[in-house]
């Protein structure tokens, strides 16, 4: 596709989806786990309704972590949405709760016991991806239908857009010219609003948070720039549509320019390598990029419920790589350790860092201080480039792309 001329869209959900508003409830959850314990487990789903949450799954932690103590939690992460509505109101919603203890079948496979190192906490594959469209090494699309809607959510917050409602959604197409994204063209922003607003009025709200967003000369035709196009998003969040955990995967990733394992992040402890993995595939990858050792990267992890190790490490860096696939895949594995602690003391996942990955993304944050985002660190660049470099020059080769004389750059 790299010669050809055309479009790629993705999008994005705003905090106040009912499937996001379900993640941030779930991951919040997962955060007070592991603020009480580091070592507690959780997995924990929401659904989400008219005046009515239900909480469920399983847990194995402190006993201060009390059925009380959650309905606060997830009251307090709706209120801080900004649910005040008739039909769904932060207060005044039923909450559900059927936590229960973790399945001891699931525990001794995944514990760590004499000899046997800690097992991945269920079967599965996950990817990691990253390339050069944007500064953050991910995939343009996403990126700005993302940060489009964080941008009004921010305004909302802080009463510069109050007559906006919680509830939104973004789409960005992007035409792409030998490979490289150069401009819009079409971008649709759908926004809950108060019933006093008209659509042309929600229009020209949006507009400033598109044109800013978006690089200069890339804001799409009028006739392509859709705002609320059905008329009216008066209703909406759980009182317009049901929410559940775990259901916004692409919006969560790549928003469809990779692959996707099919495992959900939000609501599971770091233990859960489908969480963890695809957060070590994606620092991988990210490093790889930012390295120069090729323009984009595709990781696949695949494991075994109860075994440490991966069962298989593939990369593909789609033609771009300075190297051969087989030698990056060889340099990775011996500057990173895959197996499910490894990753978790790596990237110092223990932590409850997780309700803000809820919305606008896992990838493409910037590291806070407090060991949020780790996995966008860019830490293994310097280790890369040196395992790399002392590797056999004859296998490690690509045609076209590196000699013998680019080896030790």
């Amino acid at each position: 596709m790299a010669d050809k001329k055309y479009i790629f869209t993705s999008e994005s959900v705003g905090e106040g989806h009912p499937d996001k508003l379900c993640d941030r409830v779930s991951d919040a959850i997962v955060d007070a786990y592991l603020n009480a314990d580091p070592q507690a487990r959780a997995a924990v789903e929401c659904l989400a309704t008219t005046g009515f949450l239900c909480i469920a799954g399983e847990t194995r932690g402190p006993k201060s972590i009390t059925k009380e103590m959650v309905e606060t939690i997830a009251r307090h992460a709706v209120r801080d949405i900004g649910y005040k509505q008739q039909e769904f109101h932060w207060e005044k919603i039923q909450v559900d709760i059927r936590l229960h203890a973790q399945s001891a079948d699931i525990a001794q496979g995944v514990d760590a016991a004499g000899n046997k190192d800690e097992g991945a906490g269920d079967q599965g594959i996950m990817f990691g991806y990253a390339c050069r469209e944007t500064a953050e090494f991910m995939p343009a699309p996403i990126y700005y239908s993302h940060a489009i809607l964080k941008s009004l959510a921010e305004a909302r917050h802080s009463g510069a857009l109050f007559k906006l409602g919680p509830d939104a959604k973004s789409q960005v197409s992007l035409e792409y010219i030998n490979g490289k994204p150069v401009r819009a063209t079409s971008v649709v922003v759908s926004t809950q609003h108060d019933a006093s607003v008209s659509q042309a009025e929600v229009r020209e709200m949006v507009r400033p948070h598109v044109e800013n967003i978006l690089p200069k000369g890339w804001m799409c035709d009028e006739k392509d720039f859709y705002v609320n196009p059905t008329g009216r998003f008066v209703i909406g969040g759980p009182d317009g549509d049901c929410g559940l955990t775990g259901r916004k995967i692409i919006v969560d990733t790549y928003g469809g320019a990779a692959p996707h394992g099919g495992g959900a992040f939000s609501g599971k402890d770091p233990t859960k390598v489908d969480r963890s993995a695809a957060y070590a595939a994606r620092h991988a990858a990210k490093n790889i990029v930012a390295a120069g050792l090729a323009e984009k990267c595709t990781i696949q992890l695949s494991y075994a419920i109860g075994v440490s190790h991966p069962i298989s490490t593939y990369i593909d860096t789609h033609g771009t790589g300075r190297y051969t696939d087989e030698a990056l895949a060889r340099a990775l594995m011996e500057v990173a350790d895959f197996r499910p602690r490894a990753i978790r003391e790596r990237l110092s996942l223990n932590k409850p860092i997780y309700a803000r990955t809820a919305a606008y993304g896992h990838f493409g944050r910037t590291p806070d201080a407090d060991g949020g985002f780790t996995w966008e660190k860019l830490d293994l660049v310097d280790a890369l480039k040196a395992e790399i470099a002392s590797k056999k020059y004859k296998d490690a080769e690509q045609a076209g792309n590196v000699t013998k004389a680019d080896f030790g750059r």
